[in-house]
């Protein structure tokens, strides 16, 4: 019998330790209007888009939803996984964006050229401080074009170096131990 209360006293108050615990957060998620995550990314954002200057492109709207309590600043960082630079295992940098402001739920379609944008963002990429549209060559495969959104619980403390792959290793470093939660999404590209 006293097996048989136990037991009961047990079920009753893990039935109440969980009918108290929170529910969790739901995930951060990235999105964009632009294209369906796993398709190809329209040529209009790419650098074969009509009008894109050489190495440039139109950046797609992105949208973002669910940041973490404590979110200071969030962290776009935009790559080419198929491309192997200078014989290392970096990749190119297409798009990097840090320090966006916690308040920010998407960057608009089309941002503008500079080291930083009009919410005080900074940006680089391998052509500069711009948005690199994709740019896979037409007598290849169709490269994988990833967008990872980070939420950190700081503003980092990195002004653009020299160029996008010093910045890129300079943020990504500063970033550690501050990431709250990461969304990624992902598209294909190669020239027409």
């Amino acid at each position: 019998m006293k097996m048989l209360v136990t037991g009961v006293l047990v079920s009753a108050a893990l039935a109440t330790l969980s009918a108290q615990a929170p529910a969790p957060a739901p995930p951060l998620t990235l999105t964009t209007p632009a294209f369906a995550a796993g398709a190809d990314i329209p040529v209009k954002f790419t650098q074969a888009g009509p009008g894109a200057a050489p190495g440039e492109g139109t950046s797609p709207a992105l949208n973002w939803t669910n940041a973490p309590a404590g979110t200071a600043s969030f962290l776009l960082h935009m790559h080419d996984l198929d491309v192997s630079r200078n014989k290392t295992t970096d990749d190119q940098v297409h798009w990097l964006v840090w320090n966006i402001p916690a308040t920010a739920t998407g960057l608009a379609e089309g941002m503008p050229k500079g080291a930083t944008l009009p919410n005080g963002a900074y940006q680089f990429s391998a052509t500069g401080q711009v948005y690199r549209g994709p740019g896979a060559p037409a007598n290849g495969p169709k490269h994988h074009y990833v967008f990872e959104l980070y939420a950190l619980d700081t503003k980092l403390d990195v002004a653009p170096l020299a160029d996008a792959f010093e910045s890129r290793t300079a943020v990504m470093k500063a970033a550690q131990g501050h990431i709250l939660a990461k969304s990624v999404y992902m598209g294909y590209f190669k020239r027409p």
